[in-house]
């Protein structure tokens, strides 16, 4: 009998004793709510590449350079299964499970709409989403920052950018979060991938009948090497773009505030120089990435120690990468001051998150609207900020409050 997914089950043969170190990536009771950063002191002392017999077992890469050597072998590491613990018929996503040169063409496709010069065409647009998002708290002197914020603007910027429904933003916002609860239950991630996949189907047949400028249109029509995109095609790229724009862009943001919240001095200097605020942007983005991006392995490789072979799983903690001391100096320290550097948030090499010039635009115009109106504030004392691991890590509430106007 296989062990449960939550208790340690015995490791492979090839797996030498002082490479398993135990974690459990959806529950490990060390990390608490500065969620990366207890990750980055849990993991301390682990190797660069790890074996862990939790969630059926898997190895753990940490270090820059190991995500690096990882995500960017596609010949050993493939995208093609992305759940921990492996499940039949995984969901598939465009481009994101599909290894190059497979995912090129439709990388392609998605580029005018994420790129640099059409994000800077939205920005006036999401300005004023930004503005008129935290001009309904201002007034309160307090709130949910993930509730009536975080979870508010990034989605709706993605949602008028997909064409779609602004009212049911709360019902597909309880869908995301749902998906990325339920990574090591099959039976609830088929049903709520169904879901999702029923409502995008229903917008490729609305956009179909009423084109538009919005992104859904864009894919109906797009070429791809001489050819439009199957409705397959369609859906399961906007599969990926859905979670992505419900779910990660909010996270960052939510735990990027969370440690704002905690530096009084930052937000005054925020406030008083608003051209900051761009490196504000650029070191919250490494400090609090939440993604952790599996990878199957396809052919034997080892890496240093670690002996990884066909058909195991490895997890690339991409926020911990980010954070190696070999790499930055005091890693886990907030610094404004710091010379940008490249760092593992948005992944590396073919899978480079389309999505990056757009998270850091939303994070950077959020900030410069909400510092106008509310130039100084904190965390609400005594209020717990709950919050989610896994694949994709989660805060879920911030309480914060700020001297009435």
């Amino acid at each position: 009998m296989n062990a449960p997914a939550n208790l340690p089950a015995k490791s492979p043969a090839h797996v030498p004793d002082h490479l398993v170190f135990d974690f459990d990536i959806y529950g490990d009771a060390r990390i608490g709510e500065d969620v990366q950063g207890d990750y980055a002191r849990t993991l301390a002392d682990a190797p660069d590449i790890f074996w862990t017999n939790r969630n059926g077992g898997h190895w753990i890469a940490k270090g820059f350079d190991a995500i690096t050597a990882v995500v960017t072998d596609p010949e050993h590491f493939s995208v093609r299964e992305m759940q921990i613990p492996r499940v039949e018929n995984p969901p598939f996503f465009i481009p994101l499970s599909l290894d190059p040169p497979e995912n090129l063409p439709y990388r392609r496709a998605m580029m005018p709409m994420f790129g640099p010069v059409a994000i800077k065409t939205l920005e006036p647009r999401i300005r004023e989403w930004a503005a008129e998002i935290v001009g309904r708290v201002v007034d309160k002197g307090a709130c949910d920052f993930q509730v009536e914020v975080s979870k508010i603007f990034p989605v709706t910027v993605f949602m008028e950018l997909m064409g779609m429904d602004l009212s049911r933003l709360q019902e597909f916002r309880h869908l995301a979060e749902g998906f990325f609860e339920v990574q090591n239950d099959a039976a609830e991630l088929g049903r709520l991938s169904a879901q999702i996949l029923g409502i995008l189907k229903a917008l490729i047949d609305e956009k179909r009948a009423n084109p538009d400028d919005k992104l859904m249109s864009h894919f109906i029509t797009v070429d791809i090497d001489g050819r439009t995109m199957s409705e397959d095609e369609i859906l399961a790229m906007s599969f990926v773009l859905f979670l992505g724009g419900m779910d990660t862009v909010t996270n960052v943001t939510g735990f990027a505030y969370q440690q704002l919240a905690q530096m009084p001095d930052v937000q005054a200097r925020l406030a008083a120089d608003p051209s900051l605020i761009p490196a504000f942007a650029d070191e919250a983005v490494r400090l609090y990435g939440v993604v952790n991006t599996p990878r199957l392995v396809v052919k034997d490789r080892d890496i240093g120690e670690a002996r990884l072979r066909e058909g195991e799983m490895v997890l690339n903690v991409l926020c911990v990468g980010s954070r190696d001391p070999r790499k930055f100096e005091a890693p886990n320290a907030f610094d404004l001051d710091r010379k940008r550097a490249a760092h593992l948030t948005f992944s590396s090499g073919p899978h480079l998150c389309v999505g990056h010039v757009l998270g850091r635009a939303e994070l950077r115009i959020l900030t410069e609207e909400w510092l106008k109106r509310i130039p100084a504030f904190e965390a609400t004392p005594g209020q717990r900020h709950a919050f989610r691991m896994g694949t994709v890590m989660a805060l879920e509430s911030l309480p914060l409050r700020w001297p009435a106007s």
